[in-house]
């Protein structure tokens, strides 16, 4: 007898797998500071340790991808699982009992939930198209998404909460299981559904696809949107934390912001157009960092409405641009696309942290100390990362006349 799937149930662990993945990143950048401060670590050796997480998800997303169809959801959810919750352990053992190897660990616990993020996402994505048509699969793909920077949201807030209550930074790492521990539990002894089989058969036409003028260059934008989106928002807490705003209260702001703007983007897009949506948000996300750079205190909070405004809707417009004009590379191209953010974002965390000592070390030689140092290297820091969306700017310029007047092809455009 044919075993009944149980949608709502596996949607909701696809949610709660996602929530994990966002305590993840808004857990480690709120403590940052005091991770670097506590184990005497340069903030190039914290840009290796959020490199790890940047690289695990990326591999495990593509490998995952390509194996979907030979393994399907439940095996993949088990690795993600397994991935967390021993990077989860990991990570607590190496800040509760500090030694000389507590930076190794460091390293391998941030690449096992990096893997953890990844396999959520090469798992989740496929198995909700696969469980539901249509539109009402566009709807569910888009709250499922929501939940990455909903989930910031609530970790950045639980993060202050505890912060406030007098709980050390530690404590807050443990957070991070209670998610896993749920989907886990949700997941358990469920039905999944079938892999589809259609894009496994069209492997050949998928890489003929991204080897197009228009796919490498969305590509090489790909890796620009990425970092423009995560690195100012990976250093907030370093950099932000001097400038008289509570970082994880901008983190919340930024990220609870995105949501929403996530949840209404269907017609921000059907106004503007997918070019006209990246063009505008390249544009706006240069005034937030510009504003971020060179503002303080409650100005900061400012700068936070405009960055999300202006990176909200890289990420699933970029990934909406490939399904729409790119079809033809398929399920596997999407993933590609997502892979080069992370993979970006993993290759500029070390240069944002040597940029931040650089600039600390020439702040330091002006005659600076103490929060007036980390202020002005901070801002130097994110006026250097404004170079990421210029750049953008002209490319979707560039894009914008490139694809005037071209309509959508394929079924899958939305």
């Amino acid at each position: 007898m044919t075993q009944t799937i149980n949608r709502s149930a596996l949607f909701n662990a696809s949610c709660f797998a996602l929530i994990t993945t966002a305590f993840s990143f808004s857990i480690s950048a709120g403590t940052l500071r005091q991770l670097g401060d506590d184990l005497g670590y340069s903030a190039e050796n914290l840009g290796y340790l959020n490199s790890l997480w940047f690289f695990g998800f990326p591999i495990a997303m593509i490998i995952g991808g390509l194996i979907y169809h030979s393994i399907g959801p439940k095996k993949i959810m088990q690795i993600a699982f397994l991935s967390h919750f021993l990077g989860a352990a990991m990570t607590l053992f190496a800040i509760y009992y500090v030694s000389d190897s507590s930076f190794v660990l460091l390293l391998v616990s941030n690449l096992l939930m990096g893997i953890g993020c990844g396999c959520t996402e090469a798992a989740c994505n496929p198995m909700i198209a696969d469980m539901y048509t249509g539109e009402k699969m566009n709807k569910m793909l888009n709250r499922f998404h929501m939940w990455f920077p909903g989930g910031i949201f609530v970790g950045a807030l639980l993060s202050e909460l505890m912060s406030s209550m007098g709980f050390s930074w530690q404590s807050q790492f443990w957070l991070i299981p209670i998610p896993a521990v749920i989907y886990a539990f949700l997941f358990n002894g469920k039905t999944f559904p079938k892999a589809s089989v259609e894009q496994a058969s069209s492997l050949s036409a998928n890489f003929k696809a991204m080897f197009t003028p228009l796919f490498l260059f969305i590509f090489a934008c790909m890796a620009l949107t990425a970092i423009t989106e995560f690195g100012p928002q990976k250093w907030t807490g370093l950099i932000m934390e001097s400038s008289g705003a509570k970082p994880m209260l901008i983190l919340a702001l930024t990220t609870g912001l995105m949501a929403v703007l996530r949840f209404f983007g269907g017609p921000v897009t059907k106004a503007l157009g997918q070019t006209g949506v990246l063009l505008g948000g390249a544009i706006v996300s240069t005034i937030g960092i510009y504003l971020f750079s060179t503002q303080t205190g409650a100005m900061a909070y400012v700068a936070a409405i405009f960055f999300a405004v202006g990176v909200a809707f890289f990420w699933p417009t970029m990934i909406g641009f490939v399904a729409a004009k790119i079809p033809k590379s398929g399920a596997l191209g999407m993933s590609i696309i997502g892979g080069v953010g992370m993979f970006s974002t993993a290759i500029f965390q070390p240069f944002i942290g040597s940029w931040i000592d650089s600039d600390i070390a020439e702040q330091k030689a002006l005659g600076l100390t103490g929060t007036e140092l980390d202020l002005a290297a901070g801002q130097a820091t994110l006026s250097t990362m404004m170079t990421f969306p210029i750049i953008l700017i002209v490319a979707f310029i560039i894009l914008f006349f490139w694809q005037r007047g071209k309509a959508p092809s394929g079924a899958l455009a939305h």
